[in-house]
């Protein structure tokens, strides 16, 4: 789990992804990977296999949800906006860190004490827009001299670690971190396999705020097949709704409906009967209030068959979240049982069922 606890631990909002991109371009060349990149900063390594084709796209994202300094307050508190989907209830009180051009800056997300707040106050979420960072600044002007500056990045702080029972990681931004690495280790393990295609495995950017690296990322690769490789959401609280809903330990997530896609249905039933014949236990999610990459790269060109595959994670969107190692090992098998797979003919019956 040592590159894991790397990629979660580097810092990388939409917009600043380079420290994961850097993993990433360490991690393909030492696959001895051809790479590939846009002008947006999404990066592929590139593993041929038997056959030239079909070639097929794994991605991640190497964004994760953050902020920006939007403005310094004359008495030096950093006003901030968001950087993707945040609930301003789990905000308060929390570590973050500050990135300038020359160092970085610890600060606290703070608001009004609840010892001032009306009592209409205190019975509705404090909102976001109100609260502030404090980075124990004086004033603006030693702000200034401190280097930080409006637009400046803001990443939650959360170190990775790994629970007692030995599976369950505790970190930040497994989402999408995980991604990235399911990427980096399927191309890993394929380094020894005979595969009749190319994979060109890797990580978007800005997926957070709008699935844009995916709508520039396939003109790079040109993909016949991809697959998004993200989280979803686990829901084995203790309100959960029952057995068959998403679980930590439960198996890698197939995803069958999200807000942006669905998918296509032989590419589909080839990724649950290749897991079925492993003996790879898989989840199934349907999920109609959000969306992936997938939902860009199936759209590109006249048409990209394209399905997401991942793990299930609680606390996404916040500064910490949990995930199942065996859910992420068994990920890893099954993409790479998969991609042995994906030959011309498996490729045409995709396209053929919806011609």
């Amino acid at each position: 789990m040592e590159l894991l606890k790397e990629l979660t631990e580097a810092n990388a909002v939409p917009g600043y992804e380079g420290e994961v991109r850097r993993i990433m371009r360490r991690e393909m060349e030492k696959s001895n990977a051809e790479i590939t990149t846009d002008r947006m900063g999404s990066i592929f390594g590139e593993k041929r296999g038997n056959n030239p084709g079909p070639r097929v796209l794994l991605a991640g994202h190497m964004d994760e949800v953050g902020f920006m300094v939007k403005e310094i307050h004359k008495n030096g508190y950093l006003y901030f906006t968001p950087l993707g989907g945040w609930w301003e209830q789990v905000l308060l009180s929390q570590r973050v860190t500050i990135m300038t051009e020359k160092r970085s800056f610890t600060g606290v997300i703070g608001s009004k004490p609840p010892h001032l707040l009306t009592p209409q106050e205190r019975g509705k979420v404090y909102p976001m827009k109100e609260m502030f960072i404090d980075i124990g600044a004086k004033d603006a002007e030693q702000v200034k001299k401190w280097g930080i500056r409006v637009g400046d990045p803001i990443i939650p702080i959360c170190p990775f670690e790994m629970m007692p029972d030995h599976d369950t990681i505790l970190a930040k931004a497994l989402d999408n971190r995980v991604g990235c690495y399911l990427a980096l280790e399927t191309m890993r393990q394929l380094k020894d396999e005979n595969h009749p295609n190319t994979v060109f495995a890797g990580a978007t950017v800005q997926e957070e705020v709008g699935l844009r690296g995916a709508t520039t990322a396939p003109y790079a690769v040109e993909p016949d097949i991809a697959f998004a490789l993200d989280v979803g959401i686990a829901q084995d609280g203790p309100e959960g709704s029952g057995k068959d809903k998403p679980r930590l330990g439960g198996g890698p997530l197939i995803t069958f409906l999200d807000a942006t896609m669905i998918p296509n249905t032989r590419l589909r039933n080839l990724v649950v009967d290749t897991a079925e014949e492993h003996q790879i236990p898989y989840q199934v999610d349907t999920m109609t209030g959000g969306g992936t990459d997938a939902g860009k790269l199936h759209l590109f060109r006249k048409g990209v068959p394209s399905l997401v595959i991942g793990v299930p994670a609680r606390y996404i969107h916040s500064h910490v979240s949990m995930a199942s190692k065996k859910d992420i090992d068994m990920a890893v098998k099954l993409l790479v049982e998969v991609l042995k797979k994906l030959d011309a003919p498996a490729l045409n019956d995709m396209i053929a069922f919806n011609s």
